[in-house]
């Protein structure tokens, strides 16, 4: 089964990055909670305040107490936060990585905790849901199998609407931009104080390889696949861990665009873009561990021989506090 497909990884909602990851923990009491640090709420903040997003900049007269997100990529971030989501779009149900509600694995059930409501479900947008949810601010993206952006103008007709750009960040600077639209700066703060300490734990109980390893989304033998570079949210996340990673060089990189996160590269000079002493697998299970080592083509890399080939877990795609930590855990389940 391939959970990213050419060209449109980050667009994918199969990513971007469940909860049921079998991965041990650091240790019991490094675990956090099954929903992380929420904000007091906006007690401390000035309003009105005029935030800048992606699309302009929007004049909110009081903290947002009805949020929807119209991107469940950004929704677990909200949720982080503490933000008072209370519906959001949802992608197809029961999946490798979206429950029976079609939330992402690693925070439906938090959402269910807090009451948040499937705004419109497989992704197709439903404005006439977005006007019954009454909202007081409005969560779009950039890009992405979730974006509505082509709709912007007409939501924000409506309502307060915020566009936000989860592609060329890390879910903490993603995290901290929400917070000072939504007034929980002080709930993004916390959330990623909590993730780092989690981190800082897991990190004293790994065993690292020496040498660099490689973080890859395979996609089998006829189609391109994605290679993590060291400027890669998951790199930065492994490298707190103490692993480094190392990217494809550049010449091998088909993609059209240049980008931060992953190089794409053909299959054919795959071998010559996977370089680390380990391989890490994006949006992997034992299916596509197992399916990588068994390719003839590949049977040579260091990883394959050496039995140093892993999976990240189904959701360790699309990175947010809860799939972050999941992918901790993962790793941890492997090495420590």
């Amino acid at each position: 089964m391939k959970h990213v497909r050419p060209r449109t990884v980050l667009a994918a909602l199969a990513v971007t990055v469940a909860l049921a990851l079998s991965g041990c923990s650091a240790s019991s009491s490094a675990a956090p909670a099954a929903s992380a640090p929420a904000s007091a709420g906006a007690e401390d903040a000035s309003w009105p305040r005029t935030v800048t997003h992606e699309q302009g900049e929007l004049t909110l007269d009081a903290a947002p107490q009805r949020i929807v997100s119209t991107t469940p990529s950004v929704t677990g971030t909200l949720l982080a936060i503490g933000a008072p989501v209370v519906a959001s779009a949802a992608t197809a149900p029961g999946t490798a990585v979206a429950d029976e509600d079609g939330f992402f694995r690693q925070w439906g059930d938090v959402a269910r905790e807090r009451g948040v409501e499937v705004l419109y479900p497989n992704l197709e947008l439903d404005l006439e849901a977005i006007i019954s949810a009454e909202p007081d601010l409005v969560v779009v993206s950039t890009s992405g199998a979730d974006s509505v952006l082509d709709q912007y103008e007409q939501i924000a007709e409506l309502f307060p609407t915020v566009v936000v750009n989860y592609s060329d960040k890390s879910w903490q600077d993603l995290a901290t931009d929400l917070g000072e639209i939504t007034g929980h700066e002080d709930g993004a703060a916390d959330a990623i104080a909590d993730f780092d300490a989690y981190v800082a734990e897991a990190a004293d109980s790994l065993t690292v390889p020496d040498g660099p390893v490689s973080v890859v989304s395979y996609n089998g033998p006829t189609d391109d696949s994605a290679v993590a570079k060291e400027t890669s949210p998951w790199a930065g996340i492994l490298g707190d861990l103490g692993l480094e990673v190392v990217g494809a060089p550049d010449a091998l990189d088909t993609s059209d665009q240049v980008r931060q996160d992953v190089a794409w590269v053909s299959f054919e000079n795959l071998t010559a873009a996977i370089t680390g002493t380990q391989v890490w697998l994006l949006s992997g299970t034992p299916d596509d561990v197992a399916e990588l080592t068994a390719e003839p083509t590949l049977q040579n890399l260091e990883a394959v021989t050496t039995g140093q080939v892993f999976d990240l877990g189904p959701t360790s795609f699309r990175l947010d506090y809860y799939s972050a930590t999941a992918l901790v855990d993962t790793v941890v389940g492997h090495l420590g």
